[in-house]
């Protein structure tokens, strides 16, 4: 069953994403679906960590694959002491009705290790899908 919602936890670093469709901002009769998604990241660790950059791995309806590799997220590296929760929003454009998206964070704790906190996969569905 699809999701447009996941949940992962990687050495205290919790991440959590909602994707929705945007239906003001698509074109289904050209094949253009666009969709939002909510990042909120959560360090639930004892120590603070740093977010460097991002990998998404973006699959439409037919098994194209695209990865996204990049600095920071929104522009920005935010710092997480623990405790600490960082939301951003960001979208995503596809050619095909649904898809799916999942990648990771790396991080770099503020003992000089660096990591991947993992995004798990998430459901981008127009809600029509079952036309």
């Amino acid at each position: 069953m699809s999701s447009p919602v996941s949940h992962a936890l990687t050495r205290g670093v919790r991440v959590d994403v909602r994707s929705a469709y945007v239906p003001e901002r698509s074109t289904p009769e050209s094949g253009y679906f666009f969709f939002a998604y909510r990042v909120q990241i959560t360090n639930e660790s004892d120590i603070a960590v740093k977010l460097l950059s991002r990998h998404w791995v973006i699959t439409d309806g037919e098994g194209n694959r695209e990865d996204v590799r990049g600095p920071g997220v929104v522009g920005e590296q935010p710092f997480l002491a623990p405790s600490d929760t960082f939301t951003y929003t960001s979208a995503c454009p596809l050619r095909t009705r649904n898809g799916t998206m999942a990648g990771s964070f790396q991080m770099l704790d503020i003992n000089g290790e660096r990591f991947d906190a993992e995004v798990g996969v998430f459901d981008l569905v127009y809600p029509k899908s079952l036309d």
